[in-house]
């Protein structure tokens, strides 16, 4: 009997550490500090429960009946003008609104991807936007932006696009500084390739005031924007995840193209889920939101430094991040393998993120991503607790679980 076809063949590169890291959920008392998980404390319930219940009998016909491809117009315009400053003019035709920021993630991977074709990227580089183009195989030149003999233009010449997390990068925490940006923005117009600006933690800045935008930095004052950046926005750090709202502000022509690739992946983005994220937006509950998460996460993040400092300091050396989510620490000894640390963890009861999944070429072994934003300041500590031990035992070749 002849055989059903097989399955696309890009499904065979999936990492199996991202198989491991999914079944860790299943662990009783596990502490996750892997995830890139905001704390639900942050989320605005009252209010976006009081926004949910108008907004069917508020927009019954917006909200239920099938919706333009690219976005409520009225929440087009929200963006927009949210982003139009210092000389950044902004209309709703610079705006498309996606299912969050991966859905904006997958379809530049449909608009500018053909097989193969290759990607400047930051390295470490995010798992959700390597997940997200896997389809397409593209190459990597992966970008190391602290290095000092990187070459921009190099990097940037031939390929479809440049993909960079300014603030606070995903897996890093690297906050990219000012007269790098510009930098960036030079070698794009020089090699006149896009470059992507992914910015979910744009407003999660802890030690010193937020920088310009790759957006913001690239405008000309014309009266719609034309420039080579495209910005990727969302919610889910703001508001909250389960929403699923996010936006695109590009060219005309590169809103357009996005545009064209939605409409075959999900026609539209949830009706309900753009109401309320534009009254949330005139509200101001974002910005009043924002402001107490800050305040949370700003103590975690000194909580799991502090604890880091007792536990792993003989270890791993990292930087304290300024802001974000997460803290890259890299092992002293060059051996350690994270991959092995994340399976020696989990019988410890605590998860981390190997750097393997975060590589483009799949070769980094010594780091892990550990997150701050969920837990406790005791479960932080505990964690941390945790990872130490499973190190030390990593290291003897001692693999016992813990009691």
């Amino acid at each position: 009997m002849a055989q059903r076809p097989a399955f696309a063949s890009w499904l065979n590169d999936t990492n199996d550490v991202i198989k491991v890291f999914l079944a860790a959920g299943q662990i009783p008392d596990l502490i996750n500090l892997a995830g890139g998980l905001p704390a639900p404390e942050t989320w605005p319930v009252d209010a976006l429960t009081e926004f949910a219940a108008g907004a069917i009998p508020k927009a019954t016909d917006a909200v239920l009946n099938y919706s333009p491809v690219d976005g409520f117009p009225d929440l087009r315009d929200a963006v927009a003008e949210r982003y139009s400053k210092n000389g950044l003019r902004l209309t709703r035709e610079n705006v498309l609104i996606t299912s969050a920021g991966t859905q904006g993630l997958a379809l530049l991977g449909m608009a500018l991807l053909e097989q193969g074709a290759s990607v400047a990227c930051q390295s470490p580089a995010y798992l959700g936007a390597l997940d997200a183009w896997r389809p397409r195989r593209p190459t990597y030149r992966p970008m190391r932006l602290e290095a000092n003999d990187l070459d921009l233009n190099m990097s940037f010449d031939g390929a479809q696009f440049a993909y960079v997390v300014p603030n606070f990068s995903n897996p890093s925490g690297r906050l990219v500084g000012t007269e790098q940006r510009r930098e960036i923005l030079a070698a794009a117009e020089e090699t006149r390739i896009w470059v992507v600006e992914d910015d979910p933690y744009a407003g999660l800045f802890y030690d010193c005031d937020p920088l310009p935008s790759l957006l913001e930095m690239s405008a000309t004052g014309e009266e719609t924007y034309t420039g080579p950046v495209v910005y990727l926005g969302t919610v889910s750090k703001e508001l909250a995840p389960g929403l699923r709202v996010g936006w695109v502000i590009a060219a005309p022509e590169m809103v357009a193209a996005l545009t064209a690739a939605k409409q075959g992946a999900d026609m539209f983005t949830c009706g309900i889920a753009q109401q309320v994220v534009l009254e949330a937006l005139r509200s101001g509950l974002s910005e009043q939101t924002l402001k107490e998460t800050v305040k949370l996460y700003h103590r975690r993040r000194d909580a799991l430094v502090s604890a880091m400092d007792r536990h792993l300091s003989p270890y791993f050396d990292w930087d304290v991040p300024q802001g974000g989510m997460f803290v890259w620490a890299t092992a002293k000894d060059p051996s350690l393998n994270t991959n092995a640390l994340m399976e020696v963890g989990l019988r410890h009861k605590v998860c981390i993120s190997p750097s393997s999944v975060f590589d483009p070429m799949g070769r980094d072994h010594r780091s892990a991503r550990i997150n701050f934003t969920f837990n406790s300041e005791d479960r932080l500590e505990e964690g941390v607790r945790r990872l130490a031990a499973a190190t030390a035992a990593l290291l003897r070749g001692d693999e016992i679980a813990a009691e």
